[in-house]
């Protein structure tokens, strides 16, 4: 910016003779660099201290969820026994990763036990001397730890592709989103994996400049995924040809692009580098469980066939591993009940997905989302990223459309994590409007991220009524996950003290160790029943028979936590 003064060489000495002004400009410098770069430190700081905020207030007050027993008691098993018993449908790098947070805790484990993997976290938990509030921060604080992390690797894609704007742009959706909050604070799998994939992808296109340095490390981070959930293999063909197309442009930067055979030869070599690095992390991750990989099939297991028997037969992975997907299939070939907008139903439905997205991802963030999609196609210089960015998430969110589980939006938080790297090539478009648009949009998101606090996992945006009335639309870790009893105790020991309480709970925790002394009142005559009913909103939803009728003559009179309702019975 400059303004206009009287140059002094040109004004007369003499008052009393007139002399012709000639004005010079004068520049304002800009801001030094070294302050630029701590400002840009700063904002990043700010955007991961308030996330870490979020997210460790967030596991604090949080009972468990319902997976989060089963991870806890197979993690504690890991520890105590190095045995890979448990818990065999998910691989055990998340698992790990937990326990390395339990180790600090010195988790018992009662060395006669006996039974499933439910009956073990809940042993764990609840039956082995241990305080779960204490062991359960202890599984979380690792996982809260790396979704933090993941956030500097959004930072770092972002900025490759568009500066230092577009990064601190990407980092803001990652860090406010109530998605990658919710999740990334609970002990549970999706969001390690799906920041392991992003890892993979950003390694993947840095390869474009230095393959040599960068495919080894995708091959890491895919194996990292692949050893976290299976539900990262269907990404696994997509990063393989990604990585072929980036050793393709790397051999065309040079002064002489190779022979079109030997580059084809080079691009084959890069997809097998990063496949056997990704193997051989799977393999690493049980051999850190279990250095002789003792295992017996359980009796339980799903006889598989077809192509489904040469997918796990095809696999050079161990045999925990292959087993484990076999139980993901019978999943798979398994009914069970969803609920969608006020529909409950048996089946799954293809849309479930995206209508749930719709619901719970911030209007601003969906905005920018598709701002950013269109500005990766329309950019010239931002259109070789497109492969890298669409085509993962693209597949993913596939595959996860076809599953049988309508459970949440976490079967594709993936999306909050790929969507922040893409919203930031708004930037690219080097316009005012564009900018001052997409700091609005980010705004916005940030307010309704902390209009939610501290109900991350029940967040629904604006366009939907807001996070209390998710459970009008949404069930199942959309909204209610059994992660709210211990306020539901303290709620019922300040406002009804001494009332009679019964209880239908969807949860893993157990309610009598929080002080809840409550009955079932499915189990007795519905005369019975009189007093305090409380119900989690996912039973509400799809309450059906007896539950039904005992709503139907009930009044509700107070919310907890917007995932259950207390009822009052005369």
């Amino acid at each position: 910016m400059t303004q206009e003064r009287p140059s002094p060489a040109a004004v007369s000495p003499d008052p009393a003779t007139p002399a012709a002004v000639v004005t010079v400009p004068v520049r304002r410098f800009p801001v030094p660099a070294r302050h630029r770069r701590t400002l840009y430190v700063l904002a990043v700081l700010a955007f991961l201290a308030q996330m870490a905020f979020a997210m460790v207030t967030t596991a604090v007050r949080q009972t468990p969820t319902i997976d989060e027993p089963v991870y806890v008691g197979t993690a504690t098993v890991y520890l105590r026994e190095h045995s890979l018993r448990f818990n065999p449908e998910h691989p055990p790098l998340g698992k790990l990763v937990i326990a390395g947070g339990l180790a600090f805790a010195h988790p018992r484990l009662d060395p006669a036990f006996e039974g499933d993997q439910t009956e073990l976290g809940r042993s764990v938990l609840y039956e082995s001397g241990n305080d779960p509030w204490r062991l359960m921060l202890a599984a979380r604080l690792p996982m809260i730890a790396l979704t933090l992390l993941f956030g500097l690797v959004v930072l770092a894609f972002a900025r490759d592709l568009t500066g230092p704007l577009g990064g601190l742009l990407a980092l803001a959706l990652y860090a406010f989103s109530p998605d990658v909050i919710a999740h990334g604070s609970l002990a549970t799998l999706d969001v390690p994996a799906a920041g392991f994939l992003l890892t993979s992808v950003w390694a993947l296109w840095r390869a474009r400049e230095r393959p040599r340095l960068h495919l080894p490390l995708a091959g890491a981070a895919l194996g990292a995924a692949l050893a976290t959930r299976m539900s990262a293999l269907p990404a696994v063909p997509v990063l393989l040809l990604l990585a072929a197309l980036s050793v393709w442009h790397a051999d065309g930067r040079g002064a002489e692009r190779p022979a079109a055979a030997r580059s084809l030869r080079r691009a084959a070599v890069a997809a097998g580098t990063v496949g056997l690095v990704a193997v051989a992390v799977v393999w690493g991750a049980y051999l850190a469980v279990d250095p002789r990989l003792r295992w017996t099939a359980p009796d339980t297991l799903p006889d598989l066939h077809g192509l489904r028997a040469l997918a796990v037969d095809a696999l050079p992975l161990p045999g925990a591993y292959a087993d484990g997907m076999a139980v993901q299939f019978g999943f798979e070939d398994s009914t069970f009940e969803g609920f969608l907008f006020g529909r409950h139903y048996s089946g799954a439905l293809w849309y479930y997905l995206p209508a749930a997205v719709l619901v719970k991802t911030p209007l601003g963030m969906l905005a920018l989302w598709l701002a950013g999609t269109a500005a990766l196609l329309a950019v010239p210089r931002l259109r070789a990223a497109a492969p890298y960015l669409l085509v993962p998430a693209a597949v993913l969110t596939a595959a996860a459309m076809t599953g049988s589980r309508d459970f949440g939006v976490r079967y594709v938080v993936f999306l909050p994590v790929f969507g922040a790297v893409a919203a930031a090539c708004v930037t690219a478009l080097r316009r005012r409007w564009a900018d001052a648009a997409a700091a609005a949009l980010v705004a916005f998101v940030a307010v309704s991220s902390l209009r939610t606090f501290p109900y991350y996992l029940q967040y629904s945006n604006e366009a939907f009524g807001g996070t209390s009335k998710t459970h009008l639309r949404l069930h199942d870790s959309n909204v209610d996950w059994g992660q709210d009893l211990g306020l539901l105790a303290d709620r019922l020991r300040e406002r009804y003290p001494g009332e009679r309480v019964w209880l239908v709970y969807k949860g893993s925790g157990v309610p009598a160790h929080y002080g809840i002394d409550a009955a079932d009142p499915r189990k007795v005559p519905g005369d019975r029943v009189h007093g305090l009913l409380v119900v989690s909103d996912s039973s509400v939803a799809k309450a059906e028979g007896r539950l039904a009728e005992l709503l139907a003559g009930s009044e509700p009179i107070d919310e907890v936590g917007h995932s259950i309702t207390i009822y009052r019975r005369g």
